[in-house]
């Protein structure tokens, strides 16, 4: 069952692995914070990207989550809507798809699972969220 919308809000710690079909793995970690938006809930992640050997380098994203389980880009397009029974949400961009399984079943540990597949993508990426 997802949780209520406003048991996101605060402080979350995360650790993502990034396996590529044909490339490096990628890790990152880092901070995502919810805080009240007046419609909902804005998510503003901060974190390192380290690939292999490389320096680490700075990664941010915002989305904005709504009732329903419903999340959308920062600017207001759709993305896709979280099921309640943790089933799996589908984003399409172009060719690409995105697939994500949510997993509230520890909560407050969740974790989101994304396989991404298309001409120009192939990759998974599993993060793990915790109170921070």
């Amino acid at each position: 069952m997802r949780p209520d919308l406003n048991d996101f809000e605060g402080i979350w710690t995360f650790d993502r692995r990034v396996t590529h079909e044909a490339g490096l793995p990628a890790k990152a970690s880092g901070h995502a914070v919810f805080t009240p938006d007046g419609t909902g809930l804005r998510y503003d992640e901060t974190g390192q990207l380290r690939i292999n050997d490389v320096s680490p380098m700075t990664a941010t994203r915002c989305y904005l989550w709504r009732r329903g389980g419903v999340v959308l880009f920062e600017d207001g397009r759709a993305f896709h809507t979280i099921p309640d029974d943790q089933g799996p949400a589908r984003h399409y961009c172009g060719a690409d798809t995105y697939h994500v399984r949510y997993d509230f079943l520890n909560w407050p540990i969740w974790t989101s699972r994304w396989s991404v597949t298309g001409p120009k993508k192939a990759y998974d990426m599993a993060t793990v969220y915790q109170p921070g």
